[in-house]
């Protein structure tokens, strides 16, 4: 059966994410071939093989679960670089299988209202363009609000995006209050029958209170006009970021109550691991991940290509 026209987004997408993920994946590979060439294992050796998955922000857990995997049975014997990114790739792929689950949208709430929350830089409103992308090529109708009223920049960018996916944008001037202009695109997206309402919400810092407190505000005016709403919460995490990207899940996580993860700019970045730490402490959703500007560069969390990736492996 020759069905190589469906594998040739598949293989694309692979190659755009392997080489997304170049830099830790070889940053990985090359650390560990240094360390196993030249002696046979011992504890020093796992160690550190320890700091280099540490390093690769792979979180301590996951670090010291692998190293635990390449020590069994193993001591005294020499060890290939191979074997070791084999078990590195198995052990990632544990971890972030759970969390790699698809966006659902659930039909029978119309519209599904889709909060859309991170901080400043983070990709959020280019994901939400893109994500109007992909909602709309499945048939459903669309509509985006521009609740980052701090910054005319990215209401602008918004109705960019509003035009190039041809679905109506809900905005207001910079300054407006954006709670109010939520309550608004519930209602006029009710009142449109869409299928789906995306909100773009401001980059809120975590360690700006009143920041927070604007968002709850958001959440809880929302829920006046259906109080089932918002339907998904996401959190769109920069991947350059590393450590820091812990912070902010906790931080949205109280506020926002986020319900899935899309991580963006892995193709400029060493530090893709912080995508495992992240699935291994908070157990969120991980619906989608990023690796450029282009809006076919927003593709669905499949674990086992993550995992080979970050390996160094091929598909």
């Amino acid at each position: 059966m020759n069905d190589s026209p469906q594998d040739q987004p598949k293989q694309s997408w692979w190659r755009r994410l392997s080489a997304g993920l170049k830099r830790t994946s070889s940053s990985l590979g090359t650390a560990v071939a240094d360390l196993v060439t030249k002696r046979k294992l011992d504890r020093a050796m796992l160690d550190d093989i320890e700091d280099v998955l540490l390093r690769a922000d792979l979180g301590t857990e996951v670090a010291a679960r692998i190293a635990e995997a390449v020590g069994k049975g193993r001591y005294d014997k020499s060890v290939s670089a191979e074997d070791v990114t084999t078990i590195v790739a198995t052990e990632v792929e544990k971890v972030l299988s759970p969390v790699a689950k698809p966006l659902e949208i659930d039909a029978t709430q119309k519209p599904f209202v889709i909060l859309v929350v991170g901080v400043n830089g983070s990709g959020k409103t280019t994901t939400i363009g893109k994500l109007a992308a992909k909602l709309s090529a499945e048939g459903r109708k669309v509509m985006l609000a521009a609740g980052d009223t701090f910054r005319a920049a990215a209401i602008e960018q918004l109705k960019v995006w509003g035009e190039r996916n041809k679905v109506p944008v809900v905005a207001r001037a910079q300054g407006s209050d954006s709670a109010s202009l939520a309550f608004e695109a519930v209602e006029a997206a009710k009142a449109q029958a869409m299928d789906v309402l995306l909100i773009d919400t401001a980059g809120r810092l975590q360690n700006k209170t009143e920041l927070m407190v604007e968002l709850e505000k958001v959440r809880r005016v929302i829920g006046k006009v259906d109080a089932s709403a918002p339907h998904a919460v996401l959190l769109v995490l920069d991947a350059t970021v590393g450590q820091n990207a812990l912070s902010q899940v906790d931080a949205f996580h109280k506020t926002a109550g986020v319900t899935g993860l899309v991580m963006t700019k892995l193709d400029g970045t060493a530090r893709g691991g912080i995508l495992v730490a992240l699935s291994e402490k908070y157990k969120l959703p991980v619906h989608f991940i990023g690796v450029g500007e282009g809006i076919d560069d927003l593709a669905p969390f499949t674990a086992r290509d993550f995992a080979r990736a970050i390996a160094g492996q091929d598909n």
